[in-house]
């Protein structure tokens, strides 16, 4: 039998598969504050960016990446809210909603925080303890609720943990203990009472809270839980904290907790405690856990669960066990397993009493005989009261019967005490919920006593269980109290009843659609009307509006509204019905209508004008609204034009809005007919809505249509008003035209003004020529369409010819000023007097552009027409340039001193004047010019007049190095002249050295050089101002040596204030090394002189000469360095010697030492040390001593003060060969990694391994391991190998070099004793597992059995299935939850890996539904016996049609009948069938029966075909009783009538409720003379007979005695029939007469008629309104937007 484990461990999922770095799994990044988020922070910010992850575990495919700047992150528990810590800035955010939720700056450092409860944050930090609520409205700061104690001083704090009511904490801490006495960690707890406000100091490692309910009690006592680990033991402990008085103690426990031998230094981190279940998870850093039980605290378990330290726990709601996280990242938890927990402590731990109280605390199984048996003893022995207690608390409620109640009740009560029966029932109460049978037989009793309130108490504290029959016993005491108890046991029918009787009728369909029952909807809908008429209207309402479709029919509901006459109901019930307003409810929009027009007119008007339904019968509606004087109705439903017409004339009475809009629904013909015939019956009356209606649908009926018709009833008035309100919309020009012809003949010349002013879309000549025939006396008209078109010449010609010169001045004066240009020049063309002129220049104020009339006059030659008006603007102090032109081209002209003026006034324009003076005087031009530096003119004006010397003077003075590039380049042909006028003229004139400076630039720019030297000598060899510049002296010699070399030595000799420094690199830069040599040489700068020599005469020689003869350090450095640079290697250390400059000792060092120049290199390094302290220097100098062999010198030198690097110079002495030297250089520095490396050249293996013991080093191990292995040394090999097996990446090379050398025993023996080892890993335990497997495959299943979940599962698979060890393979394939290779491999090979019970375990586990058929295709050959178990176990998840098919192909299904008896219920067709075969064959008729009236879906038919002919009479029955489920009623009747079975046939017959086939039936009794049977047959199908034909087949066989009882009751019915007839007429006559009463008293005249409104105001707008003209009718001009002028 296999071994009993009381826990279930899972994996859940590892962190590392879904991408999360190995490094952020740690206690300081990782945190899971319950069982559904994990959070971690990854990345350093510096080589990867800071990100947020988390995992949501019930999907941990998708997992949440968040960049964050924080250095710490903590998931709400529950919510998807994260908090983040950055420093002491503490931020909350909702993921989902995406937005920040709290924020607070925490004034000290936060050392630790969790979250203790779902709205509470708790805050750690080195002095307090502070909670955080973050369901406090606005921003709130964290509140301090206790100081650290001193306890906790400098513990790192590992848990924080409080009650749920808050009134408890305790605070977890860990440190290194410094007494050696102690245990190496130190646990502290501070334990903190809010109401007392009082703290206790306790030693512990782990603490939690837990409440548990005992004996006695009526509340649960609260309990403490903390394990401590000191140097003497361990100990769990249990305390009651806030204990009440008067109720039970819990008497405090403290037990050992033990360690295995392997576990020294282990100690317990966390701690869990599952409430289901009463029990302490606890776990240990080292990965062990330990279960204890609450009560009693007894050690229920302990093993281990991980090889690494599960940093981080939380509650497992799902299993109630714990959950955690280790360093591998594995998600682990483990919880009680409730089938094998009690077997457990009773098999292995053999502790009856615990597994007594566990079972019955946790309501678990496996102990279910020990309390039938202890029931029963007691019962026996008379004790009811613990028997009932016993009873009460039996797991699963397994004594909790009603032959249990029945046992009790039996029961006689001692004399003075309680009744058995009452202590049971108070047991029960005090211990929580009744179950059905116990709340009835307590209800009973208690109604009976007219206790009712007992019975409500206990319901709302939900001690009994509700059910249908509890409803019906309140229901007669309680009608609300039983609705209670039917919801609470849903009973949906009762429910529904009770709710109708009490009027909540709002929650009858939300409580059916909520519990899925469909209750005849029409029948309560009827039942409500009759007693309650406006709540039955209600809930037709909800009826209707239901979101899944009606739940009655409308029209059933509407027949059931007017057969109650409720008129006001059935439309309000309509009206929300049909809301929706869908086609096929075009009768009933019609029926609602109707109903309302005929009874009430004012609802059928408000229906119709909320535009609610479009369906209806509109011709019908129309007619009716038409008769009822709705005639605005009317017209929204006609649609014939007729029809319309005849209505629309009546305008009085109907709405003049609503009648504009309704012209918007009508076709343009329809428009156009309607308006017509408006304009035609009354024109005086319906001109204004014409008007209207025109202006609102102008565009849609046409400009052009519209003033034809109102042309054709000549109503000018009617065009000019609707004219005027479309104009300002219109662009046709059209109607711009006839709106101003028809203003034009109504008199309103200011609106032809506006227009003609405003509008941009009228024929600009067209109107011009109307108006210049209207002939105006008002010509501004005529003036304004003039200026607006340009036709202002046309305009001047016309007034000047027609006498209205005014109307000229008018123009310029108020119209347009800036016209005035123009009419001077056409009053010039029409040469007009001067004086008429002149007057219209002096009286114009505004303004106008004076260049243009200055052109007007000037192109006709009357320029000093002007003159005078150009001073006496010039004396009015205007500052306008065209008057300074003016008057500049009028004194040009006159020669009247125009240079002075030119030169003198800054207001002309240059650009202007100098163009006007180009033809006339070039120099007045270039006056002219210049002043406005015209720069390309100028030039053009002086080459073109040869004028150099004044351009020349110009370009220096203008200082514009553009200008000169101009000027300057090669393409102007009169450069050569001008750079002589520069050379000779302007440069000499020039005094200002910026003019010359500029000019120099402009001429290198050009690239000029010769011409610019020749400028530079003279200017600076010959005596000048600027012989001395050190500018231009530098800008000669450049200028030389880019375009004359040889004249550079010349000019250093001469020239001594240029920058010596720069010309001598830009002559380096040309190649001139000895005028640079000399010019430092010069400027004695010995450094740079040698350096030209050295780098660029190349002449190393010449530089030492120089060196020797100057003898300065510097410059024997620079000559060393040089020499260096050549390799004269010997001839560089002594000029460096010379120099005492150790500064190159990089360098040299380098070039030393690949020369192997080591003796010389000693003496520079000598040198060197003496000022300079540097590393590489002492490191060559020890290395040269070395490799000189001078060893003795080297090791002095090691016990002088150095800077050496001597772990480098010994790597260099190892590299090179040099051991002994390289083994002096590493121990002197206790370099062991590297001295056992060297020790092994030297063949000292037992050195060898000491140092690397000393060194510790993984690389140091695996280099003396070869060795040792080379030479056959295993023994250290192996010392080696414990090393480095311990790191899994080492492992696979230790294993492998083994292998390759044939040492398995040694390999195995290596292996083996690793596993002891306390950093044994997981791919240690597994590498020796598939070693197992290769060389001792009889030890491997015991390996497996002890570090299943120690070992990596697919690669030890791997493995198995290599060495052909199938059970071990199937023990790995479950172990990996690899539940389909399981199943797979045990059918395959059944022979070595097959066990019943494991085998069905991990089928029911499998996903390929495949398998199922496979493993019951293998049992059904190897284990027929067991099946029924196997499928059993499969229901859930196979397919049982096609279990069905497979054992009907091999003929067996008698072997699963009870798999199908227990299946059937599923009512499959292949299921029923089969069953149904089984029965037919066993003869078991009654089964079959209740079978086929249970399950419905197979082929009826087939069935009863089959049995029809069967042999026995039963079966036959069956066939009939088909046929007849069927309605297959004559095949039905027709085999009973074979069979004689007269009842079976009468009653087919009634359930047909067919007339034909009853009466057919009838003659056949009539036939057969079975009167018995006719009489029957009346009695029980009395609706399905007719009465002639019963009176015919009575009379003509003598049956009348026999039809008697029908007849009576026939007669009797009859009767009744007509009295409700006449009782029905009579209430119907009364209603109409009340009705023809009502319609007498209403007036003959419908509303509507007789309130026609008169007109009482015109339109009003912003334009004024012309006077009212009786020839128009009373009406005003409308406005059309624009104002007057």
């Amino acid at each position: 039998m296999a071994e009993l484990r009381p826990i279930q461990f899972s994996e859940h999922l590892q962190l590392t598969a879904l991408g999360i770095s190995p490094a952020a799994i740690s206690f300081q990044t990782l945190t899971m504050s319950s069982d559904r988020f994990i959070c971690v922070r990854e990345g350093d910010g510096a080589t990867t960016p800071k990100q947020v992850v988390i995992v949501d575990l019930s999907d941990a495919n998708n997992v949440m990446r968040r960049p964050i700047s924080a250095d710490s992150a903590l998931m709400h528990p529950d919510r998807k809210v994260i908090a983040l810590k950055a420093g002491r800035q503490l931020q909350l955010f909702n993921l989902e909603l995406k937005q920040k939720v709290k924020s607070h700056l925490a004034a000290e450092d936060i050392t630790f925080w969790t979250w203790i409860s779902e709205s509470t944050l708790g805050l750690v930090t080195d002095t307090a303890v502070l909670h955080w609520d973050i369901d406090a409205p606005g921003e709130n700061a964290p509140v301090k609720v206790f100081d650290r104690h001193a306890n906790l001083q400098g513990s790192q704090i590992i848990n924080y943990r409080a009650t749920p009511d808050g009134k408890w904490m305790a605070l977890v801490g860990i440190a290194s203990n410094t007494n050696p006495q102690g245990f190496r960690i130190k646990g502290a707890i501070q334990l903190f009472n809010k109401d007392r406000g009082v703290s206790q100091p306790i030693e512990g490692h782990a603490a939690a809270f837990s409440e548990l309910k005992l004996d006695g009690n009526a509340n649960p006592s609260k309990l403490f839980a903390f394990a401590v680990r000191t140097g003497t033991g361990a100990k769990l402990h249990i305390v009651e904290i806030d204990h009440q008085a008067g109720t039970t103690p819990y008497a405090k426990k403290a037990v050992d907790v033990f360690f295995p031998a392997e576990a020294a230094t282990d100690f317990p981190v966390a701690m869990q405690i599952s409430k289901r279940h009463g029990i302490i998870y606890l776990v240990t850093k080292f990965g062990f856990i330990h279960l204890y039980d609450l009560e009693s605290g007894a050690c229920l378990y302990m093993n281990r669960i991980s090889g690494d330290t599960v940093f981080v726990t939380a509650e497992h709601e799902e299993s109630a066990g714990i959950i955690g996280v280790n360093r591998k990242g594995q998600v682990l938890s483990v919880a009680a397993d409730e089938n094998t927990l009690v077997p457990y402590i009773l098999q292995t731990l053999n502790n009856t009493e615990l597994a007594f109280k566990i079972a019955s605390r946790a309501n678990l199984p496996g102990a279910d005989d020990l309390y039938l048996s202890q029931y029963q003893n007691l019962m026996a022995s008379g004790q009811y009261g613990e028997a009932a207690k016993v009873a009460a608390n039996s797991p699963r409620g397994i004594l909790r019967t009603p032959q249990t109640i029945e046992q009790f009740k039996s029961l006689q009560a001692p004399p003075g005490q309680l009744s058995p029966i009452l202590q049971y029932f108070g047991i029960l109460l005090e211990k929580g919920q009744l179950n059905k049978f116990e709340s009835l037989e307590l209800a009973r009793p208690v109604l009976a006593q007219g206790r009712k309130q007992l019975l409500e108490k206990w319901l709302k504290e939900n001690k009994l269980e509700c059910s249908e029959e509890l409803g019906d016993i309140v229901r007669t005491t309680d009608l609300t109290l039983a609705l209670s108890v039917y919801l609470r046991a849903n009973v949906p029918n009762k429910v529904v009843a009770c709710f109708a009787e009490t009027g909540q009728y709002n929650k009858i369909v939300l409580y059916a659609q909520k519990v899925g029952y469909t209750p005849d909807y029409a029948a309560l809908l009827q039942h409500i009307v009759r007693i309650n008429p406006d709540g039955g209207a209600e809930f037709a309402g909800q009826l209707i509006k239901d979101a899944s479709g009606p739940l009655v029919d409308v029209e059933r509901v509407v027949d059931i509204f007017l057969g109650q006459n409720l008129i006001q109901q059935a439309t309000s019930f309509l009206l929300d019905a049909l809301k929706d307003n869908r086609p096929e409810q075009g009768h009933l929009q019609t029926r609602l209508l109707e109903m309302n027009l005929v009874n009430a007119p004012q609802v059928a008007d408000a229906i119709l004008g909320n535009n609610m339904f479009s369906h209806f019968d509109r011709p019908r509606v129309a007619n009716l609204c038409e008769k009822a004087g709705l005639l605005q109705r009317a017209l929204e439903l006609y649609e014939d034009t007729a029809d319309i017409k005849r209505v629309v004339v009546h305008t009085p009475l109907l709405n003049a809005e609503w009648l504009v809009n309704y012209f918007g629904n009508l076709t343009v013909e329809q428009s156009l007919a309607c308006l017509n015939e408006m304009l035609r019956v009354n024109i005086r009356q319906n001109l204004q809505i014409v008007v209207q209606i025109a202006t609102k649908y102008s565009d849609l009926l046409g400009p052009v249509k519209i003033i034809e018709m109102f042309e054709s009833f000549k109503s000018f008035e009617g065009l000019y008003y609707y004219l005027g309100s479309v104009v300002n919309l219109s662009q046709d020009p059209e109607v711009h035209f006839k709106y101003i012809q028809a203003a034009t003949r109504t008199g309103q010349i200011r609106e032809v003004e506006r227009i003609c002013r405003e509008s941009n879309f009228y024929n600009p000549e067209k109107v011009k020529n109307f108006l210049k025939e209207a002939k105006l006396q008002d010509q501004l008209p005529l003036i304004i369409v003039c200026d607006r078109f340009d036709f202002v010449h046309d305009l001047v010609l016309y007034l000047f010819q027609n006498g209205l010169a005014s109307f000229i001045e008018v123009y310029v004066q108020r119209v347009n000023s800036a016209r005035l240009p123009q009419v001077v020049g056409g009053l010039l063309d029409v040469d007009a007097d001067e004086s008429l002129i002149k007057n219209i220049l002096a009286s114009v104020t505004g303004t106008f552009a004076i260049d243009e009339l200055v052109d007007e006059v000037e192109r006709r030659n009357r320029l000093k027409l002007i003159l005078p008006w150009l001073e006496a603007r010039i004396q009015a102090g205007q500052q306008d340039p065209a008057l300074y032109n003016a008057l500049a081209k009028i004194y040009i002209d006159s020669n009247n001193n125009p240079e002075a003026f030119l030169k003198e006034n800054n207001i002309y324009e240059p650009l202007v004047v100098g163009k006007y003076c180009e033809k006339r005087d070039p120099y007045l031009a270039f006056i002219a010019y210049a002043k406005g530096f015209c720069d390309d003119e100028l030039i053009a004006i002086t080459n073109e007049n040869a004028m150099y010397k004044h351009q020349a003077r110009y370009l220096v003075r203008r200082r514009q190095l553009d200008l000169w590039a101009q000027v300057l380049s090669p393409e102007n042909e009169h450069r050569r002249a001008l750079i002589d006028q520069v050379s000779a003229t302007a440069i000499p004139e020039s005094t200002d050295p910026d003019d010359v400076s500029v000019a120099v630039k402009a001429f290198m720019a050009a690239d000029l050089p010769q011409e610019l030297v020749e400028i530079l000598e003279k200017i600076i060899l010959e005596p000048s101002p600027f012989s001395d510049n050190g500018s231009l002296q530098n800008l000669l010699l450049l200028t030389a040596i880019r375009t004359d070399q040889g004249r550079v030595m010349n000019y250093i000799a001469k020239l001594s204030n240029f920058d010596a420094n720069e010309i001598a690199k830009i002559a380096i830069d040309h190649g001139l090394y000895e005028e640079a040599f000399a010019i430092y040489k010069k400027g004695e700068q010995h450094l740079e002189a040698i350096n030209v020599l050295v780098e660029h005469v190349v002449s190393i020689d010449r530089a030492y000469d120089y060196a020797n003869k100057v003898n300065q350090p510097a410059l024997w450095s620079r000559l060393a360095k040089a020499q260096l640079d050549g390799l004269r290697i010997k001839d560089a250390i002594e000029s460096y010697i010379k120099a005492n400059d150790p500064s190159n000792f990089a360098e040299v060092i380098e070039i030393a030492e690949r020369a192997d120049k080591h003796e010389d290199l000693v003496r520079y390094l000598q040198m060197a040390r003496k000022t300079a302290r540097e590393p590489k220097i002492d490191s060559t100098l020890a290395f040269c001593l070395c490799k000189t062999d001078r060893l003795h010198d080297a090791e002095d030198f090691l016990h002088m003060t150095n800077v050496a690097d001597v772990l480098e110079v010994g790597e260099k002495c190892f590299e090179e060969g040099l051991y002994p030297a390289a083994k002096i250089m590493f121990s002197s520095i206790s370099n062991y990694a590297r001295l056992a490396t060297t020790l092994i050249y030297l063949n000292d293996h037992q050195g060898a391994v000491e140092s690397a013991r000393k060194a510790g080093n993984t690389q140091v191990w695996k280099q003396v391991c070869l060795a040792c292995v080379d030479k056959d040394e295993y023994r250290l090999a192996q010392i080696c190998s414990l090393n480095l097996i311990v790191h899994a990446e080492e492992l696979q090379a230790v294993i492998s070099l083994y292998e390759s050398r044939g040492r398995f025993e040694e390999l195995m023996s290596l292996l083996e004793a690793g596993l002891g080892l306390e950093r044994a890993h997981m791919g240690l335990f597994t590498e020796t597992a598939i070693a197992y497997s290769k060389y001792r495959p009889e030890r491997l299943f015991e390996h497996l059995k002890l570090y299943s979940t120690r070992i990596n599962i697919p690669k030890v698979i791997r493995a198995a299935q290599d060495g052909h060890l199938w059970r071990e393979l199937v023990f790995l394939y479950i172990a990996y939850a690899e539940w389909d290779n399981a199943a797979l491999s045990t059918i395959e090979h059944a022979a070595d890996a097959w066990d019943h019970q494991q085998f069905r375990d991990t089928l029911v586990k499998v996903a390929n539904a495949e398998i199922f058929y496979k493993a019951l295709s293998f049992y059904q050959e190897q284990h027929p016996t067991l099946l029924t178990d196997l499928l059993t176990a499969l229901i859930p998840r196979i397919d049982h049609s096609r279990v069905v098919r497979m054992f009907r192909q091999s003929d067996n299904l008698p072997l699963i009948r009870p798999y199908l008896i227990a299946v059937q219920h599923l009512d499959v067709i292949a299921v029923n069938e089969a069953v149904h075969d089984l029965l037919i064959e066993e003869e078991d008729y009654k089964t079959l029966l209740d079978a086929i009236d249970s399950y419905t879906n197979f082929d009826q038919l087939a069935l009863s075909k089959r049995l029809e002919k069967h042999e026995l009479l039963a079966f036959r029955r069956i066939a009939a009783h088909l046929l007849k489920k069927l309605k297959h009623w004559e095949e039905s009747i027709a085999l009973s009538k074979d069979d004689k079975l007269w009842g079976d046939a009468l009653k087919t017959a009634a359930a047909s409720e067919d007339v034909q086939v009853s009466e057919d039936l009838l003659s056949y009794w009539v036939d057969i003379g079975s009167k018995e049977a006719f009489a029957a047959h009346l009695f029980v199908n009395y609706d399905l007979v007719r009465p002639d034909v019963v009176e015919d087949l009575s009379w003509r066989h003598g049956l009348g005695d026999f039809a008697k009882p029908y007849w009576l009751q026939y007669q009797r019915d009859q009767h009744n029939r007509v009295a409700d007839l006449e009782k029905q007429l009579r209430e119907l006559s009364t209603k109409t007469a009340a009705k023809e009463e009502a319609e007498d008293s209403q007036p003959i005249i419908g509303p509507g008629f007789g309130s026609q409104l008169l007109l009482t105001a015109g339109p009003t707008g912003a334009a004024p309104q012309a006077p009212m003209y009786t020839g128009m009718n009373g009406f005003g001009p409308q406005p059309t937007g624009f104002g007057g002028f």
